[in-house]
């Protein structure tokens, strides 16, 4: 190995380390080795191309500013892959039996549904009557009423809730059954790892052998072609030996683009349902369930006023709750309308005839700070100039917007969901260093705000 290169690539890693977890960190840098420099090349292998398209989309430009400084010339990054992930997936595919149940049951021992998350605790209204019936029913009998089954809505509407609750019942049913509940991301972060470890036999033994698989924000599959490949055969698998698929996404699979077509048409074969924002009366049933589960008392006119200032979703509704609640009991105050007035004051502020924000307006109003046209906001350019506005733009369009990552990401040049989460992420430290920095994002925010 090129000792130069190897140096150069350490060096870097200290610098990759600040804009990454730990565990992301591990799975996605550790197995990448440097081999060579030459010219305005850096040449790493990679395990697989899976790894390769990840770096592109996420990380490139950091490292190969980061490399261009050491050296004080521009580099270009390029990969050399140990192995052909089409032909890893080809091999594994033939070695699995999709219907074998394994002998070990270690993953499946302790129960993963939180017992707070029950079917009798869910409030039900108009707005999600539909989907706890059908939760209700592949509960009872997994496989057999709706498979699969796809509940979409957004952020902090009671998706994950249903999850559990029916994970609770079916193992309440039935407790030895293998019923496992993920999230898209850690379904794609264990993909992942055992392409590097070279272990995708296990991998695929583990998700074939379940009786029902609850997985959660399929929109974060993102495009890989490699890892639909993945789920589309393990999707086939539990389909035809019967087992029960639960999915929830926040959009329609129709409306989720970054998805292939085949996998979207098999979401849509047993039954999707939507969850949406709780009406009036269903929220104030939300605070009284809180209150009752909380062991707390709270006048019915502060339960009506929270109930009419917070309406995007369940999470913000039972945390303003809380937020009085904590409040009141820390000064010693008693719990009323003004006292919850004050508290809430930066949520309940808003002017409700306030224009609402969208990807547009923040995309014109952080062009017009940093003196940019929009499409440079859009396009491929990575030069500090352009790059960090933006990310600016980025995070306040998941801060300031509903919409998705992934609606974030197309609307900024047909970008993935991930560079979304990463400048997010970026943003969010970069604030709490910089007060300069703090400062000119809240004057765009402003601007954001007060402009028409």
């Amino acid at each position: 190995m090129d000792k130069s290169a190897q140096e150069l690539w350490e060096n870097c890693l200290e610098i990759i380390k600040k804009e990454l977890s730990e565990k992301s960190f591990d799975l996605w840098i550790k197995p990448i080795k440097a081999v060579s420099v030459s010219d305005d090349k850096f040449l790493v292998e990679v395990p697989n191309k899976f790894f390769s398209d990840w770096i592109k989309l996420n990380l490139q430009d950091i490292i190969e500013k980061e490399l261009s400084k050491q050296i004080n010339k521009g580099i270009i990054l390029e990969y050399s892959v140990m192995q052909n992930l089409d032909e890893i997936i080809r091999k594994t595919e033939q070695t699995i039996d999709p219907i074998q149940h394994p002998n070990d049951e270690s993953i499946f021992s302790e129960n993963q549904f939180n017992p707070k998350y029950t079917f009798e605790k869910f409030v039900v209204g108009s707005s999600n009557k539909f989907a706890q019936a059908a939760a209700m029913a592949v509960a009872d009998a997994p496989g057999k009423a709706y498979n699969p089954l796809f509940i979409y809505g957004g952020v902090g509407l009671g998706k994950t809730h249903l999850f559990h609750a029916i994970g609770n019942k079916m193992k309440q049913i039935n407790p030895s059954a293998k019923v496992l509940y993920i999230t898209c991301e850690k379904f794609v972060n264990e993909f992942v790892f055992a392409l590097s470890k070279g272990t995708m036999a296990q991998f695929h033994h583990k998700y074939r052998s379940l009786d029902t698989l609850l997985i959660d924000d399929i929109h974060f599959l993102g495009k890989g072609e490699h890892i639909q490949e993945v789920f589309h055969h393990t999707f086939n698998a539990l389909y035809d030996a019967g087992k029960q698929i639960v999915i929830s996404a926040d959009s329609a699979p129709k409306e989720i683009i970054t998805i292939q077509d085949r996998l979207r048409s098999r979401f849509e074969w047993g039954l999707v349902a939507d969850i949406l924002q709780p009406d009036l009366e269903t929220r104030i049933a939300i605070l009284r369930s809180k209150t009752i589960d909380e062991r707390i008392h709270v006048p019915e006119d502060v339960i009506l006023f929270i109930a009419s200032h917070i309406k995007a979703n369940i999470r913000e509704l039972e945390g303003a709750l809380i937020k009085i609640v904590a409040h009141s009991s820390l000064i010693g105050s008693q719990i009323t309308v003004d006292r919850a007035q004050e508290i809430l004051k930066d949520i309940v502020k808003q002017d409700i005839n306030e224009l609402p924000i969208t990807i547009e307006k923040i995309q014109k109003v952080v062009a017009k700070h940093f003196k940019l046209d929009i499409k440079d906001l859009k396009s491929k350019k990575r030069t500090d100039a352009i790059a960090q506005p933006r990310q600016i733009a980025m995070y306040l369009a998941r801060k300031l917007t509903e919409s998705s990552t992934i609606e974030i990401g197309e609307t900024f040049g047909g970008r993935d969901h991930t560079t979304v989460l990463y400048a997010y992420d970026k943003i969010e430290k970069a604030l709490l260093k910089d007060p300069i920095f703090t400062s000119t994002v809240s004057k765009i925010i402003k601007d954001i705000k007060t402009i028409v």
